[in-house]
């Protein structure tokens, strides 16, 4: 289980994006420029998580007990707790 949340940094003069584990007093500075990163948002899910991967479509599935999307990674539902079957089996109905 991940307990670091994850952040989106962003160099605003060249638009180049990186995501990390950042500690909120530290400064990060781009290792190409040397510039400071500026953090544009925490990256879905929030820490702790089970799941490392980020909340994006390529990423996610929908639970066939609750039809709430959760991540490719997770054996189990957050929402409703429930085993979800591997991927690539098809979706219960009901």
């Amino acid at each position: 289980m991940s307990t670091r949340q994850r952040y989106r940094l962003r160099n605003h003069s060249t638009g180049r994006e990186i995501v990390l584990e950042a500690e909120p007093e530290e400064v990060y500075l781009d290792r190409d420029t040397g510039e400071e990163l500026e953090v544009v948002g925490k990256v879905l899910p929030l820490a702790p998580s089970e799941s490392r991967l980020p909340w994006a479509v390529e990423h996610l599935r929908f639970c066939p007990w609750c039809r709430q999307m959760a991540q490719k990674d997770l054996n189990d539902c957050p929402t409703c707790g429930r085993r979800m079957g591997p991927l690539g089996t098809p979706a219960r109905n009901g």
